[in-house]
C-alpha cells in the first residue's frame, strides 16, 4: 500500500510563489505517473500536472509557462513549484500516483493554496 503526504501549500500573495510537496511511501511499480490536481470550491477536480516515471511532462494550459512539475526518484517524491500565482489558483491541491501494471491509483489528502488579491 502506497500513502502520500503533501506539503507545502498556504496563503500567498498574487504573484507569489509556492512548492508543493507529495511524497510517497512504499514501493511503486514502473511504469507510474505522479500527478497534481486541484479543486476549487464549487468546481470540478481537474488535472495541473503530470510527470511519468520516463520523464515525460504534462502541463495544463492555464498554468503553462507558471508552474513546472519535476520528481526526485531517490526520495520518491514530486514537487510541484507554483509561480506568478493568480487568485484563481486557489483551490486543495491533491498528489496522485499511478501505477499501471498493475494498475493502482493513490490520492494524497490534500493541502490547501490560497492566493490573495
Amino acid at each position: 500500500q502506497v500513502q502520500l503526504v503533501e506539503s507545502g501549500g498556504g496563503l500567498v500573495q498574487a504573484g507569489g510563489s509556492l512548492r508543493l510537496s507529495c511524497a510517497a511511501s512504499g514501493s511503486i511499480g514502473r511504469p507510474n505517473a505522479m500527478s497534481w490536481y486541484r479543486q476549487a470550491p464549487g468546481k470540478g477536480r481537474e488535472l495541473v500536472a503530470s510527470i511519468t516515471s520516463g520523464d515525460r511532462t504534462n502541463v495544463t494550459d492555464s498554468v503553462k509557462g507558471r508552474f513546472a512539475i519535476s520528481r526526485d526518484y531517490a526520495k520518491n517524491t514530486v514537487y510541484l513549484q507554483m509561480n506568478s500565482l493568480k487568485p484563481e489558483d486557489t483551490a486543495v491541491y491533491y498528489c496522485n500516483v499511478k501505477q499501471f501494471f498493475p494498475y493502482a491509483d493513490y490520492w494524497g489528502q490534500g493541502t490547501q493554496v490560497t492566493v490573495s488579491s
